[in-house]
């Protein structure tokens, strides 16, 4: 066998280059631990002097408020997304070390609610899934969670309609939204394509990417199940199985991503709402839901806009819900710029007041935008 040939000098020095340059990633990640570390033992002792002040212990403005200096400062390369993804895992943790908030979501798991969720709160905290909307109201109230992940608009999981009926009945208030992307991966033990025969989805999750399972694995099984983690559980015994989830679900399945984005046609955002008991505090860039009846008369709904018109307020949803109020025939929702505590604001509420049958504020909270 011939011998092989020293290392060139050129060699010799990118080795050496390399190793001092791990040298520095080290040091630095020590240094990035501690620092973690520090700023967990800070939350600690905030969480502590809430407690004993008697306040939540989840304060959603400053989170906010964090994620978007954070935002400003960065320079790159450093991707945004990538930025607010791990901060906010590292507020998740600063809040389970603080008191280990629940979270009940419309399951089962790995639904885009339950996605919506731990985008939102991050993976540090405690999720109960439930089975309809009624419930996670019902568990927020009675106190067994502290907040409640609920769809909204253009939910392809059903009971959206109910979620608005359910303030009339409750007094929860709106917390925070998160508009969640409707995309679609394909998980598997591993990452890439090789070796899948069969796929595993939910129905409707599988006629969203059929065309696109066709052209790239036209040999493979397709095999509906009752819902995604049902069919995750099949995968997950199988060596040469997939399936297909909501994008983001691989954490939530401790799956890899063969596949991005293999959904035929793109769809709107799906907006979810954050529940719970807090009144949360202005950000500054923040939307206010009101929820009203009118006498059936004609003209007044125009009444009820005039305030919001004249305060040179920006009217951002105006929508309308049939009621099964033996007075009343229809709810309004309307969303608007501001916060609740904003003067403009407050003085058109004043003025709608006595223009309503029945009025009801279902909060304010900070607003975002559907690729936030």
């Amino acid at each position: 066998m011939a011998a092989k040939d020293p290392p060139s000098k050129v060699e010799c020095t990118a080795q050496v280059d390399i190793c001092n340059i791990r040298d520095d990633i080290d040091r630095i990640d020590a240094e990035i631990l501690e620092l973690i570390n520090q700023r967990l033992r800070l939350a600690k002792r905030i969480g502590e002097l809430k407690k004993s002040a008697g306040n939540q212990v989840m304060d959603s403005t400053r989170e906010s408020e964090v994620l978007s200096r954070l935002a400003a400062l960065n320079k790159g390369p450093l991707n945004p997304n990538v930025l607010r993804h791990i901060y906010i895992d590292i507020i998740a943790a600063a809040r389970a070390i603080q008191a280990l908030p629940r979270v009940a979501y419309l399951g089962p798991e790995a639904t885009f609610t339950h996605i919506a969720a731990t985008t939102h709160f991050g993976y540090s905290v405690t999720y109960v899934p439930q089975t309809s909307v009624r419930d996670i109201f019902s568990d927020v109230e009675k106190g067994a969670c502290n907040y409640g992940v609920v769809p909204v608009e253009n939910s392809i999981e059903g009971s959206v309609r109910h979620t608005m009926d359910l303030f009339f009945e409750s007094d929860l208030r709106i917390c925070a939204e998160r508009y969640q992307p409707i995309s679609y991966d394909l998980l598997a033990k591993t990452p890439g394509l090789g070796g899948i025969a069969k796929v595993y989805a939910h129905p409707q999750a599988l006629d969203n990417c059929r065309p696109w399972l066709q052209r790239q694995l036209p040999q493979v099984q397709l095999v509906d199940c009752r819902s995604t983690a049902h069919a995750a559980e099949k995968a997950q015994v199988e060596e040469t199985a997939a399936v297909v989830a909501g994008a983001g679900a691989g954490p939530i399945l401790k799956m890899e991503v063969a596949a991005q984005k293999i959904e035929d046609l793109p769809r709107m955002p799906n907006r979810f709402l954050v529940i719970g008991k807090e009144m949360v505090r202005p950000t500054g860039r923040d939307k206010t839901s009101l929820m009203f009846a009118l006498a059936h008369t004609p003209g007044a709904l125009s009444e009820v806009l005039k305030p919001i018109a004249s305060g040179d307020i920006n009217l951002l949803k105006l929508l309308s819900r049939p009621t099964h109020h033996q007075n009343w025939s229809h709810f309004f929702f309307a969303d608007f710029e501001g916060h609740e505590t904003d003067p403009a604001i407050t003085e058109a509420i004043a003025q709608i007041r006595p223009l309503t049958l029945y009025l009801k504020s279902l909060g304010s909270y900070a607003m975002t935008g559907t690729g936030d």
